[in-house]
Order: structure tokens, then C-alpha cells, then sequence
């Protein structure tokens, strides 16, 4: 329960005392708006990095070399809401996320979001949605990666299971051509979810697998990209749960 606790009184501190840096951080985008990107990338990182050191987060990193230098896609499965600290902190390039619409009702939380290119879906409506994919297809052309959890929500059965794929998500890659990059996450619900409140100790294993460019693959695997992908996350999460 302590470690609950303290990242929370961090986190309260952090968007507290925020509030005067975003308001710097906008007056240096007016002359410099890549500066200003990297510079909110770099802090929020840095936010991340402290909670995952308060929580106790043992990581162990695979394949983090496939990521190539361009803007991507990636994709992973989603157990936990520590899914996006772990991922975000690593990120070298601006990475904007997908999330859900109700993340917006969150003053200041919502505002570093939107610094961060961070898109909000709204699941109950298709039209809006389709909105969604298609402002993260501009900032893909744009040269900023994006991160969405294609199983639509957080998975909450048993460990080495997934959720069916939304396809729609994997338009992002098509219409641009960019790569995929699968993220296999191990372990990420024992740090909250499994004992809700307490945050515990835990060894979790990240994988990045190898680029998939939906132009390189065959016509029948291009018709069932979701579940290709899909394929590759569960056999990795499998092959790896052996090293928690």
C-alpha cells in the first residue's frame, strides 16, 4: 500500500507543479516547436521512470534494436494501465498514444496528453473513431510514431490470453505503409491489477518484435493482418513467460 501511495502523491505533485511548465513549454513552441516536443517527450519520460522506480518494476528488455529509426506503429497486448509507463518511457521518438475518449474528463493529465500528440477514441461512435485513424495516419506522414493497444481495452482473464483484435487499428499501417512493430508484454498485471489497490513488486519482459510492412506480406495475410499480429504477440508472451 505504500508504494500505492507515494506514486500517487508523485503523480499529484508532478501535474501540481506542472502547470507552470506547460505554460513555459508553450511559449518555447512558439519559436521552437520541435524543441518543445522533445522537451515534453523527455519530462514525461522522466515522470514515468520515477513511478516504475516507486512501484518497484523490474524490466527486462528484448528486440528493443527493431525498431527502426522512422515512424512506426506499434502494437502490443494490454494488461495493465503501467502498459503505457513502460512503453512511453522508452520511446525515442515523439509517439503519440491511442486512448480512450473518458481519459479527457482528467484536467492536466488530458493537457500533457494533447502536448504529446496523444489521440482520444471515442469507442461508442464509429464516425468518431474513423476520425481517430485518420488524425493518427496524418501524424504518422508527419514523422510521429503511434502506440495502440489494437485489443481495444485491458485484458483482465488469465495471463497468456488476448483479446480479439480491432482490424481497423492496423489501417494506421496501411494507409501509410509504415512498420509494425509488435510489443509482447509479460507479467505487467501482477504490478496493480491482480491486487488492486497494493502496487507490487514485479519482473516484467518486454519484447519488440521485427518490423512487419503490411506491403511486403502476401495478399491472404494482408486480409488477415489482425490476426497475424496477434499470432506473433501470443506466441511471443508465451515463449517468454518462462523468464518472469
Amino acid at each position: 500500500m505504500i508504494r500505492f501511495i507515494l506514486v500517487a502523491l508523485f503523480l499529484f505533485l508532478f501535474l501540481l507543479l506542472g502547470i507552470p511548465v506547460l505554460g513555459i513549454e508553450w511559449i518555447i513552441g512558439r519559436f521552437n516547436k520541435e524543441r518543445q516536443d522533445y522537451q515534453s517527450l523527455r519530462i514525461v519520460q522522466w515522470a514515468f521512470r520515477v513511478i516504475l522506480r516507486i512501484s518497484g518494476v523490474e524490466i527486462t528488455v528484448i528486440g528493443e534494436e527493431n525498431i527502426p529509426d522512422e515512424p512506426v506503429l506499434y502494437i502490443g497486448n494490454h494488461r495493465s494501465y503501467f502498459d503505457i509507463l513502460l512503453t512511453y518511457s522508452r520511446c525515442k521518438r515523439l509517439t503519440g498514444y491511442v486512448a480512450k475518449k473518458e481519459m479527457e474528463r482528467y484536467p492536466l493529465l488530458r493537457d500533457w496528453m494533447r502536448r504529446l500528440y496523444c489521440l482520444f477514441l471515442d469507442r461508442s461512435s464509429p464516425r468518431e473513431g474513423l476520425k481517430t485513424i485518420l488524425q493518427a495516419i496524418e501524424y504518422i506522414k508527419n514523422g510521429i510514431s503511434i502506440c495502440i493497444f489494437p485489443e481495444g481495452t485491458r485484458n483482465d482473464g488469465e495471463e497468456l490470453t488476448m483479446l480479439p483484435f480491432k482490424d481497423g487499428a492496423l489501417k494506421i499501417a496501411e494507409k501509410t505503409g509504415c512498420a509494425i512493430i509488435p510489443i509482447s508484454m509479460n507479467n505487467t498485471h501482477s504490478i496493480f491489477e491482480a491486487q488492486v489497490p497494493r502496487i507490487k513488486k514485479t519482473h516484467v519482459i518486454i519484447e519488440y518484435g521485427k518490423p512487419i510492412y503490411p506491403g511486403e506480406l502476401d495478399k491472404e495475410t494482408k486480409k488477415h493482418l489482425g490476426t497475424y499480429c496477434k499470432n506473433i504477440i501470443m506466441d511471443t508472451i508465451k515463449k517468454n513467460q518462462a523468464l518472469v
